[in-house]
């Protein structure tokens, strides 16, 4: 057998071994079982942190799980295949920089947030994990700063959960 003939017959088998198992988009694999999901909107059980970071949650999450791979988003989760749930469960803001003066240079957000992924097909979690994500923002960008960077770290959160869940379905 030539060693092109080779390379061929390897290549068809890995395609056959391969193909059927799930699909792969960016890294991802994800069953052909599941078709849709549903984001619901995230719970936030967090004290303090800037307005609305349960909806600033959910929407990363959605530009993950349904913007980013086949998956069709649906809104009713009884209908969906996959169900991703989110829940905020530490928010803090630290000095991450302290000056000679004792004035912090720079505050980070912390951001915790428990992600499960259930299976409605099989009726099983595909990812019940904590998650946690940190970023620095200007004290002297105030409110607006510390929003901004809470945004920036749930963002972090939807990117890794996304990784998380896909790469161990």
């Amino acid at each position: 057998m030539t060693h092109a003939a080779l390379r061929f017959a390897l290549s068809l088998l890995a395609a056959a071994v391969l193909g059927g198992c799930a699909y792969s988009f960016s890294g991802t694999s994800i069953p052909e079982r599941l078709r849709t999901v549903a984001v619901p909107l995230s719970e936030d059980r967090a004290a303090g942190g800037p307005a609305a970071l349960d909806q600033r949650l959910t929407d990363a999450l959605v530009a993950r799980f349904a913007d980013r791979s086949r998956l069709s988003l649906v809104a009713d989760e009884g209908a969906a295949d996959a169900v991703v749930r989110a829940t905020i469960t530490g928010y803090a803001v630290t000095p991450a920089a302290v000056t000679g003066t004792n004035l912090a240079q720079f505050s980070r957000v912390s951001v915790s947030v428990r992600v499960v992924v259930q299976d409605r097909v099989e009726n099983r979690d595909l990812l019940d994990r904590a998650f946690t994500a940190n970023e620095d923002f200007a004290p002297a960008e105030g409110l607006q700063g510390e929003a901004e960077a809470a945004t920036r770290a749930l963002t972090q959160v939807a990117r890794d959960a996304f990784t998380a869940a896909t790469s161990d379905w």
